[in-house]
């Protein structure tokens, strides 16, 4: 990887990184903390009561920037053969935004986007470029984005706010919400030391001399007290005007990202005594983090969309809980949307692994902290980890087991072959048998004509499915091991006139289909943009021509 183009040119990243200014000056929201404040937050288990409610206010008050709409902005709106006009929407977990160029220009630029591909040696053979080609299509008349893992101020991201510059460029509203702010020390980069050690192979070049590393280092992790916002959350930007924005955290967490945390550290340090390599492990195996998973709501407003109004609904549910715990925050989303009488989009990154937490490689663990996962590819890296951390057991043990299943092909069904009982099934019956006070439901269907590949099958017009369960949108990394693949990301959608009364009128108009994952997209560069697949989906915004209304599923 060609550190220097990644960065635009930029041999210094943080040195000629430049914010362009009044960018955000219309961007609505709450104060910011402060570089002080946040190591506070992260000293002080209670803070002080002026501090916590500045906290309170950033994890419930979202950002707003509506200004695209005051400009020359219009909905693309696509037209389909099969269906005519449509509302063509992208979920995408973008990994904190760490390949933040792909991803702008995978949604811009495909000449750029084509560039960038040879600048990082993608080995796309013919077929696969006409693939990317195809889909960058796809992402191109999106007018609607949903967003997760997305930082603003962060060192592995470059300071950027992700969502906000992302949105600039592709000229559309955009609505952040705040799930965490990132108080560890050692993500923050205070430790110097252990930056430079942890992190210098990964930032390295072929040719670079060992000086020439560490000063790229120092450069790249030193903390910056002016622009360290410590900010993670998810986004939703739109070409159409967003109204009644909401973020709203979930009552049920399932696992304290401050406490939590801060308690694997020190029943670590006790296992393990004073040993030297202390902050080496405490890092893999902690994340401090202040806030919580929540839900962020944003209305649509245009007399193109049924009603004139669609409201969305993006969330990322808790990877570090059981099945049980998403359930309920799922249960939270399903009360808080109940009263909607036009139509829903719920989307995002649900954790659908089946799994107390999605077995991670340990590479994402590195490119959590520090932005590049490549280090950990050295063998002589895994070895040192693998049988002296309580997390390189658990890992390899996962990677055993990942080995022997493979993946979770479908996680809406009972049963998982081999794994037996599919503790996540539930979170698909909740979903499926929940009524909207109108009478309303989210689609289940799966017509072969109204799916992207002619599959059948339940979900199968609002997400890919494949010969067996659905294309996974989550893989672990090819290096470590034979690759466990999920489903871990959804599109779910409200129609506005899908109900169960008898002689309720029926259409097609806002039904999903030919929901795709676009995997040969994100696997374009050899590291891939995210650890995540993108997923779209088309809502005809008319009666489609030629088609019968649809029958009750």
């Amino acid at each position: 990887m060609d550190f220097r183009k990644r960065v635009s040119g930029c041999r210094w990243p943080l040195l000629c990184a430049v914010a362009v200014i009044g960018l955000f000056a219309d961007q609505q929201g709450p104060d910011t903390l402060t570089y002080d404040e946040i190591i506070q937050l992260y000293k002080q288990d209670v803070p002080p009561p002026i501090l916590a409610a500045k906290l309170q206010r950033l994890l419930t008050t979202p950002f707003v920037n509506d200004s695209a709409s005051d400009g020359v902005i219009t909905p693309v709106k696509p037209t389909l053969r099969q269906v005519g006009p449509v509302l063509r929407v992208v979920q995408w977990n973008i990994e904190r935004g760490l390949e933040f160029d792909a991803i702008r220009f995978a949604f811009s630029d495909p000449k750029k986007f084509a560039d960038v591909m040879e600048d990082k040696n993608s080995k796309a053979d013919e077929h696969t470029l006409q693939r990317i080609h195809d889909q960058i299509a796809l992402l191109k008349d999106a007018d609607l984005i949903i967003l997760n893992e997305v930082d603003w101020g962060m060192n592995r991201t470059l300071f950027r706010n992700v969502g906000g510059e992302l949105a600039s460029a592709l000229n559309m509203n955009y609505a952040y919400g705040v799930e965490f702010v990132e108080v560890d020390p050692i993500t923050m980069g205070l430790d110097h030391d252990v930056m430079i050690r942890e992190v210098k192979d990964a930032y390295s070049e072929p040719d670079d001399k060992k000086s020439d590393i560490v000063e790229r280092v120092k450069q790249v992790m030193r903390p910056d007290p002016s622009r360290y916002q410590g900010l993670h959350g998810t986004a939703i930007l739109s070409r159409y005007p967003l109204r009644d924005v909401k973020l709203i955290p979930f009552q049920n967490q399932g696992h304290d990202w401050y406490a939590d945390e801060k308690k694997k550290a020190s029943g670590f340090a006790k296992a393990q005594g004073k040993a030297g390599s202390i902050v080496f492990k405490e890092q893999i195996i902690r994340q401090v983090r202040r806030g919580g998973r929540m839900m962020l709501l944003a209305d649509l407003v245009s007399s193109d969309l049924p009603s004139g109004r669609v409201t969305v609904v993006a969330t990322h549910l808790e990877d570090e809980a059981a099945p049980a715990a998403r359930r309920k925050q799922l249960e939270e989303v399903l009360h808080q949307v109940a009263p909607i009488s036009h139509p829903v989009i719920l989307a995002g990154d649900m954790n659908t692994s089946a799994h107390d937490g999605v077995p991670t490689s340990v590479g994402r663990l590195l490119k959590d902290r520090f932005g590049s996962g490549k280090w950990w590819a050295e063998e002589g890296v895994m070895n040192a980890i693998t049988y002296t951390t309580p997390f390189g057991l658990a890992a390899t043990a996962s990677k055993t087991l990942i080995g022997f299943v493979r993946s979770v092909d479908d996680p809406t069904e009972t049963s998982i072959p081999i794994m037996g009982t599919n503790p996540e099934a539930k979170f698909f019956t909740t979903l499926e048998d929940f009524r909207f006070e109108d009478g309303g439901r989210f689609d289940f269907s799966g017509e072969t004509e109204r799916s992207s590949n002619g599959r059948s099958g339940k979900l199968s017009n609002s997400n890919e499915r494949a010969e067996k369960g659905f294309v996974p949108t989550n893989e672990l990394g090819e290096k470590f091991g034979p690759i466990g693949q999920f489903k871990l990301d959804w599109i779910f959608v409200k129609p506005g006139k899908l109900s169960d009364s008898p002689g309720a009128s029926t259409s097609y108009v806002f039904t999903p289909c030919f929901g795709r994952t676009l995997k040969e997209l994100n696997h374009s560069i050899p590291d891939r943009i995210s650890d995540h697949n993108p997923i779209t989906v088309e809502l005809p915004l008319g009666e489609p021509p030629g088609m019968a209304a649809i029958s009750a599923h």
